[in-house]
């Protein structure tokens, strides 16, 4: 069994991160931390800032791979099976975990909606060049940021009103 390292993340804003700048480690139990610029915890990586910008990058560029692969086989599948392949494989990865990117900056949820734009596309057929909001409505897919705010709904929802822990409602 290998032992892994432990690391440190420092959490905050502009100014508070500032003051710990000049910190390399941190001794806890008389072990030294070092301080990490980011982490991954449960599949989303957190930066300083909270700005999700590496999570939503790795997440476009996985997604992207797996449209690129789509899209070479597409004109092998019919629409229905390849909407069934994006979602699959493209929306269980820019789902996952997403209520964190809730309040984040627009230029993080554009990224995410352009890998959308470009599955809408993939799936239709159609030229790269194509806008794509007539494609996600043909589609009945939600724009990124009202798949967020529709997840948030669905989970507020079913804490209020299913039987959940008392802590939870």
């Amino acid at each position: 069994m290998s032992s892994r390292a432990s690391t440190l993340l420092h959490m905050g804003t502009a100014n508070q991160l500032q003051v710990v700048s000049s910190l390399t480690s941190v001794s806890v139990a008389g072990v030294d931390l070092p301080i990490a610029d980011s982490m991954k915890v449960l599949g989303v990586t957190l930066d300083r800032r909270l700005t999700f910008d590496d999570h939503v990058s790795a997440v476009a560029r996985s997604c992207n791979y797996h449209a690129r692969a789509i899209r070479h086989v597409c004109q092998l599948l019919t629409v229905d099976l390849a909407q069934m392949l994006a979602c699959s494989l493209i929306f269980s990865r820019i789902d996952y975990c997403n209520a964190v990117l809730h309040g984040a900056p627009s230029g993080t949820i554009q990224k995410l909606q352009r890998v959308q734009n470009n599955a809408a596309r993939v799936v239709l057929q159609v030229p790269r060049r194509s806008r794509a909001n007539s494609l996600l409505q043909e589609l009945h897919w939600l724009p990124v940021e009202q798949r967020i705010t529709y997840k948030l709904a669905v989970l507020t929802y079913k804490t209020r009103q299913t039987s959940v822990p008392e802590y939870l409602s």
